[in-house]
C-alpha cells in the first residue's frame, strides 16, 4: 500500500525544511509528523530526514525522493483545489527593503502574477534581515555587501551610482564635479558608494563647507531630489523611473565610474525546492537581465 499521507507529510516538511511548520500548516501536532515520517521511512527503507542540533535537513536519499514526488504532489493538491471548486494557489512571501520594493520590484510584480495565476504573493518591505529559521519567509532581496554564511546567495545586478537631481535644480551635464560644492548634498546613509567616494576619484580633497540633507531610506533620498531639495548620489537600480521620465536627471558632464552591487538574492538552500521560490528566482533574473540590456546601467 502507498503511504500517501505519509508522503504529503514528508512534503510539506521538505518544502517549509521544519516539523513544527508543517504540523501547523497540516493542523497536527509536530509528533503526528514526526510518525508519519518514520513510518514513511521504514516503508522505503532509508532515512528521509536527519537532525542537525534544533533543525532538520533532508539526507541525501531525502532530496532526491524529493525531487521525484514534488511535481506529483503539488498536481494532487491543484487538482484537489479545483475538484472543491477553489482556485489553486500558493503563497509567495518575499522581504524586501522597502526601496527596491517600491521602486524597481513593485512596478514589474503585475508579469509575475499574470504569468503565474497560481501564486499569491506577499511583499514584506522592511530594512531587517530575514531569520529564516523563525520567519515564515521564502526568499529575500537583501541590501548589503553579499556576505551571509549559511544561505543561497546571488547578485541581482551590479549597480551604477550617480549624482541626480530635479531638472529645475540643474540640467543633464551641466556641471562640473567642483560645481557640486554649491549644491544641498543628498545624504542617504545606508548606501554602500557615499559622496567622498565620487570627489575621492574626482581628486578633490577639500569640499570646504557643504549643506547637507540625511536619510536613512534610499527611496526618501530620491524622492527628495525629485522634489528638487539638492542632488543626491544614488544606484539607478533605485531610481529607473524617475530617470526615464526626466524627474531626474545626471548635472554631471563627467560622472566618476562608480559600481557595485548591494542587492542580493537570499534564500535557505531547502528553498530552492520550492516550485515558488524556482518561478520567483527565474522571473527576477530575466527582469534583472532586461534591466541590464535596456541601458539603464550604461
Amino acid at each position: 500500500m502507498v503511504p500517501f499521507r505519509a508522503i504529503s507529510v514528508f512534503y510539506q516538511v521538505a518544502t517549509l525544511n521544519s516539523v513544527a511548520a508543517a504540523a501547523e500548516h497540516l493542523g497536527v501536532t509536530p509528533s503526528a509528523v514526526t510518525q508519519q515520517l518514520r513510518a514513511l521511512e521504514q516503508q522505503i527503507g532509508t532515512s528521509l530526514v536527519t537532525k542537525v542540533g534544533r533543525k532538520i535537513r533532508l539526507t541525501e536519499a531525502g532530496e532526491r525522493y524529493f525531487e521525484m514526488i514534488a511535481e506529483q504532489v503539488e498536481g494532487i493538491i491543484a487538482s484537489t483545489q479545483l475538484i472543491q471548486g477553489a482556485k489553486p494557489s500558493t503563497l509567495l512571501t518575499i522581504r524586501a527593503t522597502p526601496t527596491i520594493s517600491t521602486k524597481w520590484l513593485l512596478p514589474r510584480l503585475p508579469a509575475f502574477l499574470d504569468a503565474n495565476p497560481d501564486i499569491d504573493i506577499r511583499l514584506d518591505g522592511t530594512n531587517e534581515p530575514t531569520d529564516f529559521a523563525r520567519d515564515l519567509v521564502d526568499v529575500e532581496i537583501r541590501h548589503g555587501t553579499g556576505k551571509w554564511t549559511g544561505l543561497h546567495i546571488e547578485p541581482l545586478v551590479e549597480e551604477r551610482f550617480v549624482p541626480v537631481c530635479a531638472p529645475s535644480l540643474a540640467g543633464q551635464g551641466a556641471l562640473q564635479v567642483g560645481d557640486l560644492t554649491g549644491f544641498r548634498l543628498i545624504h542617504s546613509v545606508k548606501a554602500q558608494v557615499q559622496w567622498n567616494t565620487l570627489f575621492q576619484k574626482a581628486g578633490i580633497a577639500d569640499q570646504g563647507v557643504m549643506k547637507r540633507l540625511y536619510f536613512d531610506r534610499s527611496h526618501m533620498a530620491v524622492d527628495a531630489a525629485v522634489l528638487g531639495l539638492g542632488v543626491a548620489l544614488e544606484s539607478t537600480l533605485m531610481m529607473e523611473r524617475e530617470l526615464q521620465t526626466g524627474q531626474l536627471v545626471v548635472p554631471l558632464r563627467d560622472v566618476p565610474e562608480m559600481r557595485v552591487t548591494t542587492q542580493w538574492l537570499v534564500c535557505p538552500h531547502a528553498n530552492l525546492r520550492r516550485r515558488r521560490v524556482k518561478r520567483f528566482l527565474d522571473w527576477v533574473r530575466d527582469q534583472a537581465r532586461d534591466w541590464q540590456r535596456i541601458g539603464m546601467n550604461a
